[in-house]
């Protein structure tokens, strides 16, 4: 099983520890060390079809404080959660032979929460990170991180461009993670790129087309990397919370009503039973109809 390893010796570890007694006041799949080897045996869940599988999946990972307080935790414990939660959704992924899984992890606008928090949540992923990039060269995950990184503490930008490096020739699962992102600057600063280039001379106005912004976007790290065949959002909430908004027009929408540290084996299949079920259109009319 994936495992996300928090080192009893480590800062990150005693951070935990502190914040827990403050509350009480207050991508080629080979086996690694700590995983359970991540193998596609061809066999999937009864019920699920092979053909209708999708090629890219996108999460909004909603939920985590509620799911503390609900039970008198501080939120910091939540977010420890979350990240187990996600482990899950990866081995699921991986299992399923699912190639793209994009993690919404961090907003532009969480930025807005208290210090406390983001300090945490920042040193939480950065710990986390660290602690399994060997896994991801074993396991074949290639990783990238998609968001404005400019704002991210120094440390944990070198480190996220390391594992993007050490992992870019993997291929079992391609792993997106979006950190200080959002869609609507996502579109802003494509629209940026492509007017440099007319500024340049090195574009005319009347060649730019839909492909052109496309390939101007955050998420244009994968040449084979797809717009998300399913989306699916935790937490009961109805919205996209500007995430992936332009890679997202054909995307199938699903909202669990489980909170994101509840989200595992159960609620992913009925996620995908939904998306089998549906039938795409793509603007289309469906011929039996």
């Amino acid at each position: 099983m994936l495992s996300l390893r928090f080192p009893p010796s480590s800062p990150l570890h005693q951070t935990l520890i502190s914040q827990q007694n403050h509350h009480h006041l207050h991508w080629r799949c080979r086996r690694g060390s700590t995983w359970a080897p991540l193998q596609t045996d061809g066999v999937l869940p009864e019920g699920l079809m092979r053909e209708r599988m999708p090629r890219h999946v996108a999460m909004i990972m909603d939920g985590n404080g509620r799911w503390a307080m609900s039970r008198g935790l501080p939120v910091s414990a939540g977010h420890q959660a979350g990240f187990r939660a996600l482990k899950e959704a990866v081995r699921l992924t991986c299992r399923w032979g699912i190639p793209f899984l994009t993690v919404f992890a961090f907003s532009d606008d969480n930025w807005l929460r208290s210090e406390v928090e983001v300090d945490f949540l920042l040193r939480l992923f950065e710990g986390v990170l660290r602690e399994n990039i060997e896994e991801f060269v074993r396991e074949g995950i290639r990783f990238s991180i998609i968001g404005d990184s400019s704002k991210l503490p120094k440390t944990l930008q070198d480190l996220a461009n390391y594992a993007v490096q050490i992992t870019r020739n993997n291929s079992r699962l391609g792993l997106s993670v979006a950190m200080s992102y959002s869609g609507r600057n996502d579109i802003v600063q494509a629209c940026k790129k492509i007017a440099q280039k007319v500024k340049d001379g090195l574009l005319q106005p009347e060649d730019i087309t839909e492909l052109t912004v496309a390939q101007s976007l955050e998420t244009n790290n994968s040449i084979d990397c797809p717009y998300p065949d399913l989306l699916i959002r935790t937490s009961g909430e109805l919205r996209l919370s500007n995430f992936l908004l332009w890679q997202s027009a054909y995307t199938e929408l699903f909202f669990a009503q489980s909170l994101w540290p509840d989200f595992g084996e159960a609620e992913y299949l009925e996620a995908l039973h939904a998306f089998q079920n549906r039938k795409r259109r793509f603007g289309r009319r469906v011929a039996e109809e």
